[in-house]
């Protein structure tokens, strides 16, 4: 049907169009897609067997739904996509606030359109994109917002008494008729704003004051929440919740190579910077890990949760701090280092609500802790573990490493250093290369280099060697010394010797 050539209401009779409700709209285009096995939620990782089956289910039983969750982990995401379900047009009444079916008006002004022109009625087509509504809750929405209220504004202006219901000026949900409506952060609702929504759920109709209205809303409502035990703010009173008819649980990424591909697809980098800076996948993986260690982490409030957008931000700034550091130093390019991840602890103290311990530390040593722990946890997968050595010292591939520091030697470590330099120190520190040749044959020359870089700091997580904060970088030396030493003018004299790992 060409809808560009249907404006009356008789013409849209005579092409044998079918009014539907958008639940049967979401229903039939949903089963059209599986059929044809298209994508339904793309660019949503993750949910494949898990949270999207639920959402389909559900779309199929024509449920009103709330997705339960933690921040972070797609919910709006997922509402704003099942817009891509409904069809990409439907007709209208012109001029009508309700959105209504030219074939069943439900409001005043359609209904009388309907009744003084007949099949003249002018009709307008409303485009998919345009059937998304969208709410915060926050304690100050009222009842007037969502349902509506009178309006003496326009009782006086159209010479009404208030028990016209013309005088009713309609709130965002009737407003959402034939459309998706979310209701986000819905514990935030007042409670008693929470009530006025029963009857929309159950019935379909709303009430607004005294008047006497029976208005059958044709909606979508998509809810999201916080679980309730998490937040302070409120809850969804019982009998709201008894009316959502599908309650689907969302989860964080259970896997690094799915939390990489959602954060290698939100990342908002420049061209400059994608054409410019070289990153490896054991950085990605680095990224990744920090989320990981800090949703396990004793200092992070696990009920808070740690959003998937901590390691977007940590990705953005992680090849920001190497773009800074190739301008500094006039280079075209630039290839990641691990000192560059002193540009991701802004992205995790914004992001982690602390526990009380975690307060007491601070939130910066909290962020250097997860660094460290997400070094750690990555070592292994591509060094020896250094605890299988510890009573079988002469066997231990770090023991050239380790015995060189033990001598008295240091390195420091800036974070802006040129190329040459850093390429000049790594190379200083007998036995790195022959461990990254012995255990990464083939490896081109940079990556070789970050692997040298990682492998020292492993050391220094697993407490073969000692790390230390410098003004603008790092210092490394022998763990037994590192205790003992008194710091230098430049270094910090804090409580953390071993930092990004650190003792907390």
């Amino acid at each position: 049907m060409d809808h560009s050539k249907i404006s009356t209401l008789g013409q849209l009779k005579r092409s044998n169009y079918k009014s539907k409700s958008i639940k049967e709209e979401l229903r039939e285009n949903l089963i059209s897609r599986l059929k044809k096995k298209e994508t339904v939620f793309s660019g949503i990782w993750g949910y494949e067997e898990t949270v999207i089956p639920d959402l389909e289910r559900a779309i199929l039983a024509g449920h009103d739904i709330n997705l339960l969750g933690l921040r972070g982990q797609a919910k709006t995401r997922l509402a704003r996509l099942m817009v891509n379900l409904l069809d990409e047009y439907v007709p209208i009444i012109e001029g009508a606030e309700l959105n209504d079916d030219p074939l069943a008006p439900i409001s005043r002004f359609g209904k009388d359109r309907v009744k003084e022109l007949g099949d003249d009625t002018p009709i307008s087509w409303l485009h998919r994109d345009d059937r998304y509504a969208e709410k915060l809750a926050t304690p100050d929405v009222s009842i007037a917002d969502l349902i509506g209220d009178v309006d003496p504004i326009k009782a006086a202006s159209l010479k009404l008494p208030y028990s016209d219901e013309r005088v009713i000026h309609f709130g965002l949900i009737p407003r959402s008729n034939r459309c998706i409506f979310v209701i986000n952060e819905l514990p935030d609702l007042q409670a008693r704003i929470q009530v006025a929504l029963f009857n929309i759920l159950q019935e379909g109709d709303i009430q607004i004051r005294g008047f006497k209205i029976r208005m059958v809303l044709d909606i979508q409502f998509v809810f999201t929440a916080n679980p309730e035990d998490y937040t302070n703010r409120g809850s969804i009173v019982t009998p709201l919740k008894d009316r959502i008819d599908s309650q689907i649980i969302t989860h964080y990424p259970k896997t690094l190579d799915i939390g990489k591909r959602i954060t290698q697809q939100e990342a908002r980098l420049k061209e400059v910077q994608r054409n410019s800076i070289a990153v490896n996948e054991i950085a990605k993986d680095l990224v990744e890990q920090i989320a990981f260690e800090a949703r396990s982490s004793e200092y992070v409030d696990s009920k808070s949760g740690v959003s998937a957008r901590l390691t977007i931000s940590a990705y953005e700034n992680l090849m920001a701090s190497a773009e800074r550091r190739s301008i500094i130093n006039g280079e075209k390019n630039a290839h990641i280092r691990i000192a560059d991840f002193v540009g991701v602890i802004p992205a995790i103290t914004g992001k982690v609500e602390l526990v009380y311990e975690g307060e007491q530390e601070g939130p910066g040593i909290v962020a250097q802790n997860l660094v460290g722990k997400a070094l750690r946890a990555q070592f292994v997968n591509y060094f020896p573990d250094p605890d299988k050595f510890r009573k079988q010292k002469e066997k231990s591939p770090y023991k050239k490493i380790s015995n060189w520091f033990g001598d008295g030697n240091t390195v420091d470590l800036l974070n802006d250093i040129s190329q040459a330099e850093f390429e000049k120190k790594i190379k200083s520190i007998p036995g790195l290369l022959d461990l990254v040749n012995e255990f990464h044959k083939g490896q081109d020359a940079h990556t070789k280099l970050f692997l040298m870089e990682f492998a020292l700091h492993g050391l220094a997580e697993y407490s073969l060697i000692s790390k230390h904060n410098l003004t603008a970088g790092l210092q490394f030396k022998d763990l037994l010394s590192g205790m003992f030493s008194i710091p230098r003018p430049g270094q910090e004299d804090d409580d953390d010797d071993d930092v990004m790992g650190g003792r907390i």
